[in-house]
């Protein structure tokens, strides 16, 4: 089971959260974290960010990654978006 955990913070406060699962085995991981991303969009009502290089560093480093308002096209109402991988098989 993939899982990954979505929060959005504004002044250092969690405003909102959720989970994310994915059993679907025959995807990569690549291929369920976008999904999971779709996933988060659609439930906070939001854009999808752009992954930039310094996003994709970070996210390989550490399976966490936080979206502040130059991943976004669309001028945001909180600090970033932060998603961390919980759990892989």
């Amino acid at each position: 089971m993939f899982r990954m955990w979505a929060k959005i913070f504004k002044d250092n406060r969690m405003l909102c959260d959720t989970v994310i699962e994915n059993e679907d085995a025959n995807l990569n991981r690549t291929r369920k974290v976008y999904n999971a991303l779709d996933s988060v969009c659609y439930q906070f009502d939001l854009s999808r960010p752009v992954w930039l290089d310094k996003n994709i560093a970070e996210f390989k480093r550490c399976s966490k990654v936080r979206f502040h308002q130059d991943n976004f096209i669309d001028q945001i109402d909180f600090d970033y978006l932060e998603l961390q991988v919980i759990e892989e098989d």
